[in-house]
């Protein structure tokens, strides 16, 4: 078993308090594609040049946009100018939360008190951890094991999540496994598709 305890989405108490100092960043066009498919620790932006300046430890709602939702929360780790670095605390790119008085003008923008107390209100507790069996199965020709790895490897790095179905299932209830591709299930059943 592969422990991701340490890639939680944070211990629960780190969306407490009013987030009088909080802060809404939007997601650039094509990014929530990105974070939806592959787990990350963290959150970089580039922001424009007198954009406000968040400070290490605000509280921020990340949205994504066209229709607007709120798809993760986190805490600004770092501010360098234009460079800012937000460390999730809880991601929700599977059920994003529609929003719809949150007003946002520009890639960083001040919540006024209160809001963001309101949007961790809205996404609820977070969901039960469980283990999950996930696996990706390539039949691939070799000349040995080691080759057969390698290029294994280069497949997955090629087609990436975009052509490679991973199958996943509770761990115990192996019969319910899905196939995913694109962080969606998907069929793969060639005589359903007729």
């Amino acid at each position: 078993m592969t422990v991701t305890d340490h890639r939680s989405t944070g211990p629960t108490d780190v969306d407490g308090g009013r987030g009088d100092d909080a802060w809404a960043v939007l997601l650039p066009a094509g990014r929530h594609d990105a974070e939806r498919l592959v787990h990350h620790d963290t959150l970089e932006l580039t922001v424009p040049a007198g954009a406000p300046a968040p400070r290490p430890g605000d509280p921020v709602a990340v949205l994504a946009d066209d229709p607007p939702r709120l798809v993760a929360l986190g805490r600004v780790a770092r501010h360098d100018g234009q460079a800012l670095l937000v460390t999730y605390t809880r991601r929700s790119f599977d059920a994003p939360v529609p929003i719809d008085r949150t007003a946002v003008a520009g890639p960083v923008t001040a919540l006024a008190p209160g809001s963001y107390r309101e949007l961790v209100d809205r996404l609820g507790p977070p969901p039960l951890r469980r283990t999950w069996l996930v696996s990706l199965d390539l039949p691939i020709e070799a000349e040995s094991p080691a080759e057969a790895v390698r290029l294994f490897w280069s497949y997955v790095q090629e087609l990436g999540p975009a052509e490679l179905p991973a199958f996943v299932s509770p761990s115990g209830d192996e019969l319910a496994m899905q196939a995913f591709v694109l962080g969606a299930e998907a069929n793969q059943d060639p005589e359903e598709d007729d």
